[in-house]
């Protein structure tokens, strides 16, 4: 049985009242761990307003709450951690800025090297993508599943896999060892909705 969990990931843009409403009705279709607000576009007040907006729904169902990019902005809306990529800010200022007890995740692409780096360095988990083809974001590398199964091999820090995941796809990357799947559209635009969504991945990563 695999121990993988959801990792969901918000769109670019969306209307507030509408994705709160998106939101609540996915984390009622099963079992969550976290939601990455990821507006990378939008003003400083929008993001921070989303974060205001959505925590509450997110922390009423035990899912942890994490922004993307922006470690300050993180700190300043009492996020439970950051997601930070290769083209943001370093991993020790972000750790410095969020404090040891907040989660710190780091992309590392299809990078042996990055990911061995970032957990030397104290990173709570470390992301592998693209999976599989993407249009939520620009495609600047492209993993397979080897490598999740040789991270599980030989390290504690957790694994995510991300990237066109959907409930079509996430069975052979649970299997080979992603602790969590970060997954964006495939709930989002899933066909029968974000709830559905969910209870079909759940059951297919169980």
């Amino acid at each position: 049985m695999s121990d993988t969990r959801l990792y969901l990931i918000t769109p670019s843009e969306f209307n507030l009242d509408d994705f709160s409403k998106h939101l609540s009705d996915a984390l009622d279709g099963g079992d969550v761990a976290s939601l990455q607000l990821r507006m990378k576009e939008s003003y400083d007040e929008d993001i921070i307003a989303a974060a205001r907006t959505l925590m509450p729904i997110c922390h009423a169902k035990d899912v942890a709450f994490i922004i993307n990019d922006r470690p300050d902005l993180a700190v300043k809306t009492s996020a439970d951690g950051v997601h930070v990529g290769q083209e943001d800010m370093r991993y020790a200022e972000a750790r410095e800025l969020l404090g040891p007890d907040k989660i710190v995740g780091v992309t590392c692409k299809d990078s042996r090297h990055l990911a061995m780096e970032a957990g030397e360095q104290g990173a709570d988990y470390v992301a592998f993508g693209s999976f599989f083809p993407t249009t939520t974001k620009l495609t600047t590398s492209t993993a397979t599943p080897e490598i999740l199964t040789w991270w599980q091999d030989l390290f504690e820090v957790p694994c995510v896999a991300i990237g066109g995941i959907t409930a079509e796809n996430a069975a052979c990357l649970a299997q080979a060892g992603a602790d969590f799947l970060a997954i964006c559209s495939g709930v989002w635009e899933h066909a029968e909705g974000p709830r559905k969504a969910v209870e079909l991945i759940n059951q297919e990563i169980q």
